[in-house]
């Protein structure tokens, strides 16, 4: 147990540190994405032991809610802002959040009429 949570938290960490050199040479993205990019890589093509870290990423994933304490302490300290825009600030998150949610159900369901149509050729084969 202790040795899969040494191995996660390396794990993690040297994703971002990469990700933190890539930011220095290619500042599109924050060095965050490209350590979460470049983790997710290394889970799909088995380099990283998906099983020793799936039980400190269930607990990250369980305590997250604490990551967002900040962000309402935010939200309260700009009231007068949210008074004043509030309907647009929210006209507009929905609105991304619809266009966000399309765009990954249309990407979802080609990927996976792709997938069905090549097992159905290797099926017939």
């Amino acid at each position: 147990m202790f040795s899969n949570i040494i191995y996660s938290l390396l794990s993690v960490s040297i994703c971002l540190l990469i990700g933190k050199v890539i930011e220095l040479f290619l500042p599109i993205f924050p060095a965050s994405l490209y350590g979460m990019l470049i983790f997710t890589a290394l889970l799909h093509y088995r380099f990283l032991n998906a099983k020793r870290v799936k039980a400190c990423i269930e607990w990250a994933i369980t305590n997250m809610a604490v990551c967002f304490v900040p962000a309402g302490v935010g939200i309260i300290n700009h009231y007068e802002l949210i008074k004043n825009h509030g309907i647009m600030l929210v006209t507009i998150i929905f609105l991304t959040t619809f266009l966000l949610l399309t765009f990954v159900g249309l990407t979802y369901q080609r990927q996976l009429n792709r997938y069905e149509s090549t097992a159905k050729k290797e099926l017939n084969k």
